[in-house]
């Protein structure tokens, strides 16, 4: 019962706090450098089919200003996306332990994470492009440094190339224990694809500036942990976006529920991600509660992203 309490309470806070989102400031559109053959360009990357040779006036009217965003942490634009789009994205039963079929579906799931994604962040004025994936089956080097991380066999996101990193052999060996079910580790690359949104939105950048402004280590590991809780509930929306396509059954949608019961900070390691409750807690409101401003962790108690 307790629970069930502070689980609606979460969600009445979060609403509430969302509904004061009415500051705005001017957007500074993300650049990218893609690495990788499995992103898809974006309108603005395609070349024309001519050019042409009518000057562009001022006046134009084909010409509109740039959208005035709001890219901080608890007002961010984002939180007016509402929900994300229904792909259908059939996932098959690909094996987390076959590394050409699992490549296969973590790219083709990627592609459908876009799917998911573009249309809500557009429908609020931000730009959108996707990121990169370099999938390897064991081990590799990226432009933010070794993949996996050493001591670490998760996938990660570089914001440097906006490009996600990932060995499939690491993965099945952190996440196997889990289930065989490919569904667990294509949800945590959705939580690795919610650090991208967090990228382009501005988020990640105000995150980084709070960092970097606190002498406070557990003042920093306090805002890594909301970051990190953000995009695990960002994931989840993903995923809650494909349970009928994928398809995810009740039996299905309960394993990942009691899967992030085990995900999260582990006894004697840094506290960077948050407890295994609160990974489960905003997991299960990023599927419960599928919109954007319900993932709003930036506006949480301390005892939420503990």
């Amino acid at each position: 019962m307790i629970g069930v309490l502070a689980f609606t309470f979460l969600v009445i806070v979060v609403i509430a706090a969302a509904r004061k989102a009415t500051e705005r400031q001017p957007i500074a559109l993300p650049t990218r450098t893609s690495e990788t053959a499995a992103a898809e360009p974006s309108a603005a990357e395609r070349p024309t089919s001519k050019p042409t040779s009518r000057p562009t006036r001022e006046d134009d009217a084909s010409e509109k200003p740039a959208p005035r965003l709001n890219r901080t942490l608890k007002n961010n634009t984002v939180y007016q996306a509402g929900s994300l789009a229904r792909p259908k994205c059939p996932a098959g039963n690909a094996s987390i332990y076959d590394h050409a079929r699992f490549k296969a579906l973590i790219l083709k799931t990627g592609r459908c994470m876009g799917q998911a994604w573009a249309p809500a962040l557009r429908r609020v004025g931000i730009e959108w492009s996707p990121p990169g994936y370099v999938i390897a089956r064991s081990r590799g080097r990226g432009a933010c440094g070794d993949y996996p991380m050493p001591g670490s066999n998760v996938p990660y996101y570089c914001p440097s190339n906006s490009t996600i990193y990932a060995s499939t052999s690491a993965m099945a060996k952190e996440y196997g224990p889990l289930g065989a079910w490919n569904g667990i580790i294509v949800s945590m690359m959705g939580h690795e694809y919610g650090h991208h949104i967090q990228h382009i939105t501005g988020i990640s950048d105000s995150w980084w500036a709070r960092y970097q402004e606190s002498s406070s280590r557990s003042a920093q590991l306090a805002l890594t942990r909301r970051h990190e809780l953000q995009a695990t509930c960002f994931g989840a929306m993903f995923m809650r976006s494909v349970e009928r396509s994928y398809p995810i059954t009740p039996a299905r949608r309960n394993t990942l529920l009691w899967a992030y019961g085990y995900i999260g900070d582990q006894p004697g390691g840094p506290r960077d991600h948050g407890s295994t409750r609160n990974n489960a807690v905003w997991f299960r409101q990023g599927y419960t509660r599928p919109k954007v401003h319900q993932c709003n962790t930036w506006v949480m108690g301390s005892s939420y992203v503990s």
